[in-house]
């Protein structure tokens, strides 16, 4: 069988240099949660839509610490493709592409009813550095906010009031339930006594009502099926990136930040219960208080948890079924959507898919999995990630079919090291990306788009 002849744009000694020493040694010490960006100039090709992305911003807001950054510049396969990059494309100055695609995205948001089509355009280059700007177009992006301004007001009050009720509905602990019914009992009845009491006799507490009842529309019954879950999300929760001071620790800032998330995610569980909670859900939920949350703007930022609960919702709502185990081998559950990547990669690099799949024989489950499901929070430190989710939520057919492309040109980006690989050094690899620039990343998967199309 003849190999499907590789594309002229990966003809390059971009993908063919010897692995150094000093690539091996990184790797070896290679954290998944730090990263290094590099400061160079892209080259962009006229026939491109979108543009190269920028290099990636820092956080909207930085909280007591910056998010975790790495210690030296790596010189990987994804750097020296950037380096050598001049010798393929023409070279541009980007500082004067950032500011016109920064004054682009401010004239867009500022119209009275912005035009969400151009504001993906736009955002999928990048969102810039600007205070409350990336919390602004995400809720945009999303759905949040509608695209006439003069909305925002009402519907955010409407969405807020209702997320307060969630929250006095299905947070509450059934002894406070039990008591409001007694109050409500004791107010119709006008019994001042047994309303300072707070408690009910026994012929007054029905059978839904008592801690032992097993029956389906007891809230005891629910309450004890729950703790389980809470738990889970507890544990999770306090796990979500230690290394930043914004989500773990011992402060108070940190202990209210992690009491949003368990909020969001057990109400998430309680609404959604064929699903539930799934482990890696805070990791996803993780960003978008982050951002929320650090909104300069203090009304904002203190309704963080409410704003967060309604994005993470309609984000889910988009790969909803890969957390659903029923569903895995359906045509749209997660081993569905990993063997698109596989067949993607096939199709830009068909030697590089048939050593990983079929000469060294490394399954895509082994790494994929994790890459998708968690929207590839664990492959980059948080910086670059954010960076990443400006361009898969501006993708107006949802983010899947951009995060599929990304995966692949995470692929690509390595194949040297790929091709020269076993099945144990490929896995390692794999499962422990190395540090590459996220904007020549973001550059390597629009062309793939680009070729699928044309």
């Amino acid at each position: 069988m003849v190999n499907k002849r590789l594309p002229d744009w990966l003809n390059s000694s971009l993908w063919s240099s010897t692995p150094s020493l000093e690539d091996d040694e990184r790797l070896s010490r290679h954290s998944t949660t730090t990263t290094t960006t590099i400061s160079y100039s892209p080259a962009v090709e006229p026939t491109l839509d979108p543009p190269t992305p920028p290099t990636p911003p820092s956080p909207t807001r930085v909280d007591p610490e910056k998010p975790p950054e790495t210690k030296d510049s790596p010189s990987n396969d994804s750097h020296s493709s950037d380096l050598s990059y001049n010798d393929i494309s023409e070279e541009v100055d980007f500082s004067t592409v950032d500011i016109s695609r920064q004054s682009q995205l401010l004239a867009e948001i500022s119209k009275k009813v912005i035009n969400i089509r151009d504001l993906r355009r736009i955002s999928s280059q990048g969102i810039p550095d600007i205070p409350g700007i990336r919390s602004m177009v995400w809720k945009l992006l999303l759905g949040y906010l509608p695209p006439d301004r003069g909305l925002w007001s009402s519907e955010l009050a409407k969405r807020r009031l209702q997320y307060k009720q969630f929250k006095e509905e299905l947070l509450m602990n059934p002894s406070e339930i039990t008591w409001r019914l007694d109050k409500t009992r004791s107010c119709d009845k006008g019994d001042s006594k047994s309303e300072s009491r707070g408690l009910l006799s026994r012929s007054e507490i029905t059978h839904g009502e008592h801690p032992l009842s097993l029956g389906k529309t007891s809230i005891w019954n629910q309450f004890f099926q729950d703790t389980e879950i809470i738990e889970q999300i507890d544990r999770d929760v306090k796990r979500t990136h230690p290394g930043m001071h914004f989500f773990s620790g011992d402060s108070q800032f940190a202990e209210c930040n992690q009491e949003a998330l368990k909020n969001i995610l057990i109400i998430f569980a309680k609404l959604n219960p064929g699903i539930k909670y799934v482990q890696g859900m805070n990791e996803i939920l993780a960003p978008l208080f982050y951002i929320f949350r650090n909104d300069p703007e203090e009304e904002y930022a203190a309704s963080a948890e409410a704003d967060t609960f309604f994005c993470f919702v309609e984000l889910l709502s988009g790969f909803r079924d890969h957390f659903c185990q029923q569903l895995d081998n359906s045509v749209v559950g997660i081993r569905s959507t990993i063997t698109k990547l596989s067949q993607l990669l096939k199709e830009h690099d068909e030697e590089l898919w048939r050593h990983l799949e079929v000469t060294t024989k490394v399954n895509p489950q082994f790494y994929a999995f994790r890459w998708i499901t968690l929207l590839l929070t664990q492959e980059f430190n948080f910086s670059d990630s954010l960076h990443i989710w400006d361009t898969l939520l501006s993708d107006p057919e949802g983010p899947q079919e951009t995060l599929l492309r990304i995966c692949c040109a995470m692929l690509i980006l390595i194949r040297r090291r790929l091709l020269a690989g076993d099945f144990t050094s490929n896995l390692k690899l794999l499962q422990n990306y190395p540090p590459t620039n996220i904007s020549h990343l973001l550059y390597v998967a629009n062309t793939l788009r680009v070729q699928s199309i044309g």
